[in-house]
């Protein structure tokens, strides 16, 4: 079996690791972290029979899943510490927003950086905010700095100069430049407050944003992790309203095809009319399993076509090709 399905198997089905061989293991271990689905799997077989080798590495996993939760949280806590004075909504998003408001993907989520959406008209205040709290700018290029704020959905990255932590500030969940213009505003009225003053989106705006993040901009590296997000998502909040809202952030496609790739690899209960599959759903399957049985990125082919997709996504075709050529003499090369 391909191993990032052996992955999805194993978390669709846990009690199926009790029969894993000695290789199926070291595969399944590989592929869980080269997808940062480490501490999730780990959660998902902790207390199952296996050898005590992978015991100990499930222990691990959960122990660090467990560190990175908490400092997610205190990296949440420090930017509302440093925003608050502006009395503005902060919204948190992806993982950090799943830790925040104790929701099912959170369950051992390996989470990165600290995302959060913050008004545009507002953005600059919220930059100004973070620069004086200790946060750097970590794009010192200026075609960089200028692509960012021209057309993309966020501020350039910034990094904390003493804890090391990077931040994503939002102000949309798509590029400018991209053919679907999610109805930022309403993802910003639509949230729901934390306790602490911070917000998460909506029930039905975290799936299309979700989707929107998996199928309408990325190149769908670390899919399988986001796609169990997807899963999660849909378990604890079914699909009440959901078509209608996505179709509000022009998303229909997007989160139907998130539907029935969730379904596929991980038995996402669905609604009967986004179980049918279109001519391109098997193309992107193979993307989301490209891994062999040590971890390693495989059909690089596929790779490629899926990233320059992702760009022909986020912008016209002049602009993709300035864009691409700038970056190429650059030096950057797709992994």
């Amino acid at each position: 079996m391909n191993p990032a399905l052996l992955l999805a198997a194993i978390l669709r089905e846990p009690a199926r690791a009790e029969t894993l061989t000695a290789p199926e293991w070291t595969a399944l271990f590989a592929v869980a972290r080269a997808e940062q689905l480490i501490g999730t799997l780990a959660h998902r077989i902790e207390g199952l029979r296996m050898p005590p080798a992978a015991a100990r590495l499930v222990q691990d996993a959960i122990a660090s899943a467990g560190q990175g939760r908490t400092a997610a949280l205190w990296e949440a806590e420090m930017a509302r510490r440093a925003l608050a004075a502006l009395d503005m909504p902060v919204v948190l998003l992806k993982g950090t927003a799943y830790a925040a408001a104790g929701l099912s993907p959170s369950t051992g989520r390996s989470i990165g950086d600290l995302d959060i959406l913050v008004p545009r008209v507002r953005i600059e205040e919220a930059e100004a905010a973070l620069l004086a709290a200790g946060w750097e700018w970590v794009k010192p290029d200026p075609y960089d700095d200028a692509y960012y704020r021209q057309w993309m959905h966020e501020l350039p990255p910034l990094i904390h100069r003493e804890r090391d932590r990077m931040i994503d500030v939002h102000h949309t969940i798509l590029p400018l430049t991209a053919r679907i213009r999610p109805d930022a505003e309403g993802l910003l009225a639509d949230s729901v407050a934390l306790e602490n003053g911070l917000r998460i989106l909506s029930p039905q705006d975290m799936i299309c944003h979700a989707a929107a993040h998996l199928f309408a901009d990325g190149d769908l590296a670390g899919g399988m992790r986001n796609l169990w997000d997807i899963h999660c998502l849909f378990s604890e909040f079914g699909t009440e309203g959901l078509e209608a809202r996505a179709a509000h952030h022009g998303l229909g496609a997007a989160v139907a095809r998130a539907a029935r790739q969730a379904n596929h690899l991980y038995g996402t209960p669905i609604p009967e009319i986004w179980r049918v599959w279109d001519s391109l759903d098997p193309l992107f399957v193979r993307r989301l399993t490209a891994r062999d049985g040590w971890g390693r990125p495989t059909r690089k082919l596929t790779q490629l076509g899926f990233y320059v997709r992702s760009h022909w996504l986020r912008m016209p075709p002049l602009m993709l090709a300035r864009h691409l050529w700038i970056k190429w003499r650059k030096g950057y090369r797709p992994a």
